[in-house]
């Protein structure tokens, strides 16, 4: 029994380009996280 850790793989022997997909997962959760953290250095100097 082995445990083949290569990536996924389609039926022509060549891994699927992901990119796009890892761009889109990136940005869907980094623009929310940059907004947030644009809001709250906004809002720091109001707590000093």
């Amino acid at each position: 029994m082995s445990h083949d850790a290569s990536p996924a793989r389609t039926s022509g022997g060549t891994a699927p380009n992901r990119t796009p997909l890892i761009v889109l997962a990136w940005a869907w959760v980094g623009l929310p996280f940059l907004y947030g953290v644009y809001s709250l250095v906004l809002k720091v100097p109001a707590l000093f």
